[in-house]
Order: C-alpha cells, then sequence, then structure tokens
C-alpha cells in the first residue's frame, strides 16, 4: 500500500511543526507539501529543519496550487479565512482537508459546509481522543441530569491564543446542548461583569483563561443542589492533537464527500 500523501497548511506555526515532525516520523506517510502565507517568515526553508529534524527536501511554499498535485488529503491548522479559501480550493480539486482550525464566523463555517458537498471535510474544535470521549460524557451527563443542574465550561489556554471561547469550549458546550435537546446560540452565557443579576436557569456558561504556555486545559462543571460533578482533561502535549489529526488524514482518503467531524472518525457517535 503507498504511503498517504500529506500537506500541512501553516507549517509554520507551533501546531504546524507538530504535524511536521508527526508526518516525517510516521509510517505510511509522505509529505507531500507543507504551506504558509505569503508574507511567512519561513518561505524557503526545509520542512524538516523547520520541525527540528534532518531535511526534508520539501520547502515551505505559499503557491497551494503548485504543492496540491497529487496529495491525498490537507491537514490545515491555520485562520478561518485561510481555512475557508483552502476549502474551497480543495473542493474544486476533490482533495480531502482535514480542519483544526477554530474561530470560524457563522458565514465562514457555511462556507465550509458548502466545499464539503463536494470533497471530504473533517473539522473538529479539538483532535485528541481524550477531548473528543469527554465531549461523549458531557452529552450523556447533560442528558441524565436536570435543568437543576447549571452547567459551566472552563478552559485555560496559553497567552497567545487569539479566540475565545476556546474551539474544544464551543464543542463541549455543543454536546452540552445536544444532551439537553436545546440550541446552544440560545442558551449561552459567555460575559459577565458587574451587576448581572441571577444566572438564567438552563444557560450554559462558559469562561476563558488565558496565560504562559497552558497547552489545553477544560472542565466541564454539572453544579447541582448539595452536589457537583465535574468532568476535567488536560493536554500536556500538542503530540496528542497531531496523532489525531492524523488518524482523521487516514479515516478521510476514500470516504464520500461530507462534512465529518472527530465523532465520525472514532466512532463516537451514539
Amino acid at each position: 500500500m503507498s504511503d498517504l500523501r500529506v500537506v500541512i497548511n501553516g507549517a509554520g506555526g507551533r501546531m504546524g511543526q507538530e504535524l511536521l515532525r508527526a508526518v516525517l516520523n510516521g509510517e505510511g506517510l509522505s509529505l507531500a507539501g507543507a504551506l504558509e502565507h505569503s508574507t511567512s517568515g519561513h518561505l524557503g526553508e526545509d520542512a524538516g529543519v523547520l520541525a527540528g529534524l534532518k531535511p526534508a527536501g520539501v520547502t515551505i511554499e505559499s503557491d497551494a496550487a503548485a504543492t496540491l498535485n497529487g496529495t491525498d488529503v490537507v491537514i490545515d491548522f491555520s485562520t478561518p479565512a485561510s481555512s475557508v479559501r483552502l476549502a474551497e480550493r480543495l473542493a474544486e480539486a476533490g482533495i480531502a482537508i482535514v480542519i483544526g482550525t477554530t474561530g470560524f464566523s457563522a458565514a465562514e463555517n457555511a462556507a465550509i459546509e458548502a466545499a464539503a458537498r463536494r470533497t471530504v471535510v473533517v473539522k473538529s474544535g479539538n483532535m485528541s481522543l481524550g477531548v473528543n470521549m469527554l465531549a461523549a460524557l458531557t452529552r450523556q451527563a447533560a442528558a441524565a441530569l436536570g435543568i437543576e443542574f447549571d452547567i459551566e465550561i472552563v478552559e485555560m489556554h496559553h497567552a497567545r491564543k487569539v479566540d475565545a471561547p476556546s474551539g474544544t469550549a464551543l464543542l463541549l458546550g455543543e454536546a452540552a446542548a445536544e444532551g439537553r435537546g436545546i440550541h446552544l446560540p440560545d442558551w449561552t452565557a459567555k460575559a459577565r461583569d458587574g451587576v448581572t443579576g441571577p444566572r438564567r436557569p438552563g444557560d450554559i456558561g462558559f469562561a476563558s483563561l488565558r496565560g504562559g504556555s497552558v497547552v489545553g486545559e477544560h472542565a466541564v462543571i454539572f453544579a447541582g443542589p448539595s452536589e457537583r460533578v465535574e468532568l476535567v482533561h488536560k493536554a500536556e502535549s500538542r503530540t496528542i492533537f497531531a496523532n489525531g489529526a492524523l488518524t482523521a488524514a487516514r479515516w478521510a482518503k476514500g470516504r464520500e464527500p461530507g462534512l465529518y467531524s472527530m465523532v465520525d472518525v472514532l466512532g463516537l457517535a451514539g
């Protein structure tokens, strides 16, 4: 069986470099290309050297059209605007894409859904097995515990993260909302400051902390009368996200066009 030919978009970022290492060190994988934006200081660098490994013979490029020839799947951890443009281009070429980017607007999500009608798109706010298991448990707990249990989601990330709440926190919020049978945007509490009044029963609250070099910590709190249930996940290395993204890339090959998530990849539905 031939190697899976993978292109990394956003290769110069911390997750991009983690993915480069995972592909170059992985079995059954071939690095077909590495992409960055046109003003990146990494353009022209060898992808292996950038990742702290021996030269790979693959240069960091900004021209997606030249890089995508012969590619099986693109793994994208970049920015929402870049992810949308890339998904639209890959839809035209029929190339699968795994999207780990977060912070999309409703319009950007709609554009990705449109691309997924023509190619395979695996999109998730978090690629790790543990987080997606946490989401499954959150859905189950939200369905089992009554509305007298208030749901709060607390997340912490490194100081350089630009979006809040995190994509993972929103993924967990969606899981809780599904368990309750409600529409998350109608029951979201994100900002509390000053005299806010009492908590609205049924709301799903979010709190975002930023600081230091924290990879990612998430807690889903079910606070009921005289008792509290807490589900917690702590990421200790970005390797877990890279490994999850590669699992998704392998799974995506040969699938029918559609918008999938890690729930589908890991068989956690239902």
